[in-house]
């Protein structure tokens, strides 16, 4: 997906410049004083909740927003903490790129190695929802070989547990979303269920990747989405909308018809008494003499607020999770917190065609190959997908800029062409590396925090496997007639900072997801993944999610 962008300097709290002349300091102290306080200002201090709660859960995503709804669901007192704000879709979201930046998780974090990854847009976000508010509805399920990539080739490390813990919960939440695909599904016929929905419909770039792989002998399909093809019952909030196809999935979808947590799990867990709390950003975790969670201090709205907690669920994402814990000097006893991160490799090969595209249309990662999830002729571990993608203009401007150095004119006469641009990218596996981790670098934040800093290095894996897409890529849009081919590597999304395991030596939680350390700490979201997986990580995420919370609830029993 095309969704690999700038780093931007903080904006959820923006640092208050310091002044430095006496007579202007003693002119705004006398401004202050004298203004008349605004209605924002005159509002009543919040509270400092005290009583305390069976469960907190810091983050509101694809790991915290199923967690919370089966949790509330089965009549626990639970409060969800969310660093963002609660936005409304159909008043708040543009039709506008640029407007819509506010979606992303924009604080600065610091890139290192010699594949420094971006962020912002490529893999965060921020608000009630979280990255789901702007992520691109792909939703493939992982193959059964994605969790044994040590027991088939030798390298990486496998999970502790196989397919068949996470087929029910990908065949449930398929349905709940509302998750369009095909039926059967080419590359796993054998699956008890159908998608609920048909595909939708498939943009220019899909149509073309199609064509050209018809003519290769690759097999593709229509891919699998959770975003609606036609009106879905959606528990909680009512009738969903079908979607559009306006191709803003990444912008935020101001309809309803994208799966975002905010009009589906959120609202159900609301509907059963769960509390949702926005702005809230977590900076301690308090402890008991015994190692044991006794509740979380948060910054809201300029003030500090405390809530006790007999369990704590951390799905703050694989950046802040690590980063709250090491904060906290918490769940440290395996040495594995912030290590392994990974990125999945997402090289992307755009071409020039005669036919008019408009990338913009349609839902983004509209047709799918997984022909190459185990290629007969790979020199590497693992495997990736193909998808078509499509792109809004700003950020394919942005990666031209990036990639090929036009500027000025050239890069004016290259957008020129823009209508007639298609893309195909991959998502791969990335396997764990000990010099590819996340640690708290002395440069402090808005917040005087320290800012992570992510070191990613492609190791030789992983540049195999970009060579081989590569290649395959270029032949296809060949085969479809494009000019000007050209590549561009990325990766996207963040991974594996707090992984699970069977034992505390080498594993931050368990395969139930619980601190080996810390007994009423659990932690849910793509920080506890041992690999990467060849596919998008949202549906795993969630499945997870109901999965810890199923194995917690059976656990109080």
């Amino acid at each position: 997906m095309p969704d690999e962008e700038l780093l931007e300097e903080g904006v959820l709290n923006p640092v208050q410049p310091e002044i430095q002349d006496p007579l202007l300091k003693s002119l705004l102290a006398e401004s202050e004083a004298t203004a008349a306080p605004t209605e924002q200002e005159q509002t009543a201090p919040l509270p400092g909740p005290t009583d305390e709660v069976d469960c907190v859960v810091i983050g509101t995503g694809a790991g915290g927003a199923p967690l919370l709804a089966r949790l509330a669901m089965a009549g626990l007192k639970v409060v969800a903490l969310e660093a963002g704000p609660r936005r409304d879709p159909k008043t708040e979201y543009a039709t506008d790129e640029k407007a819509q930046n506010f979606l992303f998780w924009n604080d600065e974090r610091l890139s290192a190695g010699q594949n420094p990854v971006a962020f912002g847009k490529n893999n965060s976000g921020t608000g009630v929802g979280g990255s789901t508010l702007h992520y691109t509805a792909y939703t493939p399920r992982a193959h059964r070989g994605d969790l044994q990539l040590f027991t088939d080739f030798g390298k990486g490390v496998d999970w502790p547990f196989g397919m068949e813990e996470l087929e029910p919960y990908y065949e449930e939440l398929e349905h709940f979303l509302g998750i369009s695909g095909p039926t059967p599904y080419p590359w796993d016929p054998t699956r008890r269920k159908g998608y609920p929905l048909a595909p939708l419909p498939l943009n220019g770039a899909a149509q073309l990747m199609q064509r050209a792989c018809q003519q290769l002998g690759i097999q593709t399909s229509p891919a699998a989405n959770a975003a609606l093809s036609a009106r879905y019952y959606q528990e909680g909030i009512g009738w969903r909308e079908a979607c559009t196809n306006r191709g803003f999935c990444q912008a935020g979808c101001n309809r309803g018809a994208k799966a975002s947590m905010d009009v589906t799990f959120l609202p159900l867990a609301e509907s059963y008494g769960a509390e949702i709390r926005a702005d809230a950003f977590v900076t301690e975790i308090e402890r008991d003499a015994q190692g044991r969670v006794t509740g979380v201090v948060y910054e809201q709205h300029g003030q500090t607020v405390r809530q006790r907690c007999r369990h704590l669920f951390l799905c703050a994402g694989a950046v802040e999770t690590p980063r709250l814990l090491l904060l906290n000097e918490l769940a440290l006893t395996s040495g594995q917190v912030g290590k392994h991160f990974m990125a999945h490799p997402g090289m992307q090969v755009w071409g020039t065609f005669e036919e008019d595209i408009r990338p913009y249309k349609g839902i983004p990662g509209g047709l799918i190959s997984e022909d190459t999830h185990r290629p007969k002729d790979a020199d590497f571990a693992g495997g990736y997908l193909l998808q078509s993608i499509g792109v809004m203009p700003v950020t394919f401007a942005t990666q031209m800029v990036r990639q090929r150095k036009l500027w000025g004119q050239p890069l004016r006469d290259y957008m020129r062409q823009y209508n007639h641009v298609a893309g195909i990218n991959i998502l791969g596996d990335c396997l764990p590396h000990a010099d590819n981790f996340l640690e708290l670098s002395d440069e402090k934040d808005a917040r005087g925090l320290p800012k992570p800093r992510l070191h990613f290095t492609a190791q030789e894996n992983e540049q195999r496997m970009n060579r081989h897409a590569e290649a395959l890529m270029r032949q296809i849009w060949e085969a479809a007639g494009a000019k000007d081919i050209w590549a561009f590597e990325r990766y996207a999304h963040v991974i594996g900072t707090a992984r699970m395991g069977l034992s505390g030596d080498d594993a931050v939680v368990n395969a139930d997801g619980r601190a080996f350390d810390v007994p009423n700490l659990y932690i849910c979201d793509n920080s506890l993944f041992p690999s990467a997986l060849s596919v998008n990580p949202a549906l795993t995420i969630m499945a997870l999610s109901l999965r810890t919370a199923d194995k917690f609830l059976a656990s109080l029993r």
